[in-house]
C-alpha cells in the first residue's frame, strides 16, 4: 500500500534538494505517493501572513509525514517564519538533529567517534514569540516553560535512546540562574529519568555542555535541552561534522512529523545545480525509519555514506575544487544503492515509541503572597519609592522593593548605583498575615498607582507547597 507524504520543495536551491531526495527515495521501490504543496516565499508575497496555505494544511493533515525544503521568510513580507508556523499549527514539539562523523568529510573533529543526537524542545520558551515594547525602550520577551512540554521532549528523548540502543541521555539547562523556568526542566527530567532505569541520566549547565561538545564531543549520546539552548547547540554540533550542508532534522509530533534539511534557501545559488543535497537525503532518511521503511532507510544511508566516503565524490561546499552538480551526485547515490561500508556501526533502529504524559496534579497548595507591578517612569529610585509607599498606605499591601533590569534599586543598596531605565519593577506584599487578596484589591492598588504614574504588566505573587514561586530581585533580601 502506497504512503501518502507532502512534498514541499520550499525556496531558493529547494526545488534542487527536495527533487534530489525524492529521485533517491523513489529509486529504493518504496511506494510512496508524494502530495506536492507550496509554503514560503511565494505565499508569503500572495499576502498570506502565515506564509502556510490551507492547502498545505490539508494535506499535511492528511499525510500525517512532510519532506520539506528550506522556507524563506522574506524582508518585507508576513509576520511569523513558516517553518515555525508548521511546528506549532502541528505541536511538533521534538526537534531533532543527529550528529555524526560523516566519512569523506574533512573536519579538525576527523576520528573522534562523534555519534550523538540533539534532541531540541520545539514549540515553547522564548520562541513562543510572545513579545511586548513595555516602553518606547525596552522590549520583554516572554519565556514560557511548561510541566506538560518538558515533560513530553525529556520522555521522547528517553525512548529515541531506547528505540537506537543508546545509553546516555544529557538534559543541557541553565537552571543555574533561570531557577523556575529552566529549574522546571531539570526538576522535570530528574523525575522522569527514574521511569528509564536502563538509561544514563546526566545534567548539564548548557555552557558547559557547548564547551565539551568541543573538547570531548565522543561523550555524548543524546542532548535533550530547552528551544533556544537546543537551536544553538543543534548548528554547533552540525559545525563538529562538516556543516549544514550534512544536517539533517526531524520534527516529530504526536500526529504529525516534518522532515527538513536546516540549511537555508539560498538564493544566490537557485539554478545553478551545484547545491548539495545531502542534508535532505539524510532527512529523508529519517522519514523512512520513521514510517518502518528500515531497509530503504539502510540502503540510501549507506549509498550517501559509500558515495562520500569510499568514492569521494564530494558537492563543491564540501570540496571548493569539486564541479560535481546536484544532478550528478544524485545519480551517483542512486547507482551506489546496495553498496555497503563498514564505516558506521549498525544501530538495532527499532520503532519510536511516543510515551504518554501524565496528567499534572493541579491540587497544589497556594497562598497569596503580593504582587509585582510594571511601571514606565522617569522618576528617580528614591522618588518613585516614595510616591510608591504613600500610594500603598490606605491598600492591604505594601512596598517591598523596586527593582530595574532585576537589581533592587529600592531601598537603595548601600555602596550601589546602578544604571537605570524607565523601567521598573515595584513589589508590593500583603500586610495582613492570612495571606489573602481579591482581584478587587489589587485592581484598587493599580487604580490608586495611576493617578500618578503609567503601568504596564502585572504579575501576581504566590507561594506553590509553601514555596515562593517568584525569584528575588539582585540585592532583594
Amino acid at each position: 500500500m502506497a504512503k501518502a507524504v507532502t512534498l514541499i520543495e520550499g525556496d531558493g536551491i529547494g526545488p534542487e534538494v527536495t527533487q534530489a531526495a525524492k529521485r533517491i527515495v523513489d529509486a529504493t521501490g518504496v511506494n510512496i505517493e508524494w502530495e506536492l504543496c507550496e509554503a514560503g516565499a511565494k505565499i508569503f508575497k500572495k499576502g498570506l501572513a502565515t506564509g502556510v496555505p490551507q492547502e498545505t494544511i490539508d494535506s499535511i493533515k492528511r499525510t500525517k509525514v512532510a519532506l520539506k525544503g528550506p522556507l524563506e521568510t522574506p524582508v518585507g513580507y508576513g509576520e511569523k517564519s513558516a517553518n515555525v508556523t508548521l511546528r506549532a499549527l502541528f505541536e511538533t514539539y521534538a526537534n531533532t538533529r543527529p550528529v555524526r562523523q560523516i566519512p569523506g568529510v574533512h573536519t579538525p573533529f576527523n576520528g573522534r567517534n562523534i555519534d550523538f543526537i540533539v534532541v531540541r524542545e520545539n514549540v515553547e520558551d522564548l520562541y513562543a514569540g510572545i513579545e511586548y515594547l513595555q516602553t518606547p525602550s525596552v522590549a520583554e520577551g516572554l519565556k514560557l516553560i511548561t510541566r506538560k512540554g518538558s515533560e513530553k521532549i525529556i520522555r521522547f528523548a528517553f525512548e529515541l535512546a531506547r528505540a537506537e540502543g543508546r545509553k546516555k541521555v544529557h538534559c543541557a539547562t541553565k537552571a543555574n540562574i533561570l531557577k523556575l523556568t529552566e529549574g522546571l526542566f531539570k526538576k522535570t527530567f530528574e523525575e522522569i529519568s527514574l521511569d528509564y532505569p536502563d538509561i544514563e541520566a546526566v545534567h548539564i549547565i548548557i555552557d558547559n555542555c557547548a564547551h565539551q561538545m568541543v573538547i570531548r564531543p565522543e561523550v555524548f549520546d543524546v542532548i535533550v535541552t530547552t528551544n533556544l539552548h537546543g537551536d544553538i547547540i543543534s548548528d554547533l554540533g552540525s559545525g563538529l561534522v562538516g556543516g549544514l550542508g550534512v544536517a539533517p532534522a526531524a520534527n516529530i509530533g504526536d500526529d504529525v512529523s516534518i522532515f527538513e534539511a536546516v540549511h537555508g534557501s539560498a538564493p544566490k545559488y537557485t539554478g545553478q545545480n551545484i547545491i548539495n543535497p545531502s542534508a535532505l537525503i539524510f532527512s529523508a532518511v529519517l522519514m523512512l525509519r520513521h514510517l518502518k521503511e528500515f531497509e530503504a532507510a539502510h540502503q540510501i544511508e549507506q549509498s550517501l555514506l559509500y558515495t562520500l566516503g569510499v568514492e569521494k565524490a564530494l558537492p563543491r561546499d564540501l570540496d571548493k575544487t569539486s564541479n560535481l552538480t546536484t544532478t550528478a551526485f544524485t545519480e551517483i547515490v542512486i547507482k551506489n544503492l546496495g553498496k555497503k561500508t563498514d564505516f558506521w556501526a549498525s544501530r538495532p533502529y527499532k520503532p519510536l515509541r511516543l510515551a504518554s504524559v501524565k496528567t499534572p496534579n493541579d491540587n497544589v497548595p497556594r497562598k497569596d503572597v503580593g504582587v509585582d507591578i510594571y511601571i514606565e517612569s522617569l522618576l528617580s529610585p528614591e522618588s518613585l519609592g516614595k510616591s510608591l509607599e504613600e500610594v500603598a498606605l490606605s491598600s492591604p499591601f505594601s512596598l517591598k522593593m523596586i527593582s530595574n533590569r532585576g537589581v533592587q534599586v529600592y531601598p537603595q543598596l548601600e555602596g550601589v548605583t546602578p544604571d537605570t531605565v524607565d523601567h521598573w519593577r515595584a513589589r508590593f506584599f500583603i500586610k495582613n498575615d492570612e495571606g489573602f487578596m481579591g482581584d478587587a484589591d489589587i485592581l484598587d492598588l493599580l487604580k490608586k498607582i495611576s493617578k500618578a504614574h503609567h503601568w504596564m504588566h502585572v504579575e501576581k505573587l504566590y507561594e506553590f507547597n509553601h514555596a515562593p514561586s517568584f525569584t528575588k530581585a539582585q540585592g532583594e533580601t
